[in-house]
């Protein structure tokens, strides 16, 4: 995937989501965040939590040296995505820039991401959209390897493209709520910078009139307990105590029989 990235549609591709990344970690509070995968991004130079990592497999973090610095340098260490180093409920912030797509199980990767992040902590993933023009040309591209034909994909050939409604109910079932999302990236599937600048008027029109058929999604998502309530919030309705019947006693006359 690092090849491809370092093509024009590449760039472009990482050009977007670098601006999405920006804007939507900026204002995340927190301790502990963490990026992985796809150290071409610098998912957290906007982020102001004191501790962040950038984890991978080992492959590819050399190129997180080649970024433009902005504030301190998250710290990169290797370790396996369905199997991460750090304990329960210990992070914030998790950033997923296509890593559930290079994931050798994808659905263990989510899962550990939903063990280590607190309760309200957030979750950012990015991916290729199947339902796009560059998922119409890679499936194009695929059928006609099976048919003996030749040439090369247009997008990276590891990896398993996940839609974007599939991820969402991946996350509904590990009790995540998505808070935003987002499609960008709507020029067609061409190689050169040239013709890429020949289709930027699509960025606003496909914005308009088309927007899920982007070629990349964003979107956050916020891990909800059930049943946990934060300490010092008053209720805002006060629970009201029903009153015992009263007990009324038979009352006897006072005279006595005469």
């Amino acid at each position: 995937m690092a090849a491809w990235l370092d093509t024009p549609p590449g760039r472009y591709m990482l050009d977007w989501e670098q601006q999405q990344l920006d804007h939507a970690v900026v204002d995340l509070f927190g301790f502990h965040a963490l990026q992985l995968g796809l150290p071409q991004l610098d998912a957290l130079r906007t982020n102001r939590m004191p501790h962040r990592w950038l984890a991978g497999d080992g492959e590819g973090l050399d190129g997180a040296a080649q970024l433009p610095v902005q504030g301190p340098r998250a710290i990169a260490v290797h370790c396996d995505f369905d199997a991460l180093p750090f304990p329960s409920h210990s992070l914030d912030l998790v950033v997923l820039p296509h890593a559930l797509e290079l994931a050798g199980d994808p659905h263990q990767t989510l899962r550990e991401v939903e063990r280590v992040l607190v309760p309200e902590g957030r979750v950012v993933i990015l991916g290729f959209n199947p339902a796009s023009l560059w998922g119409l040309r890679q499936r194009l591209g695929r059928l006609r390897r099976r048919l003996g034909g030749k040439g090369a994909l247009f997008l990276p050939r590891t990896g398993d493209f996940i839609g974007y409604w599939r991820l969402r109910d991946w996350l509904r079932l590990l009790s995540f709520e998505v808070e935003r999302g987002r499609f960008g990236c709507y020029r067609p599937g061409v190689r050169t910078q040239h013709w890429l600048d020949r289709f930027s008027w699509l960025e606003g029109t496909g914005e308009r009139w088309w927007p899920v058929f982007g070629s990349v999604y964003f979107l956050v998502a916020v891990k909800r307990v059930r049943g946990m309530r934060l300490v010092g919030l008053k209720r805002k309705e006060a629970v009201k105590t029903k009153a015992a019947p009263a007990v009324v006693a038979n009352r006897h006359s006072s005279k006595s029989d005469s």
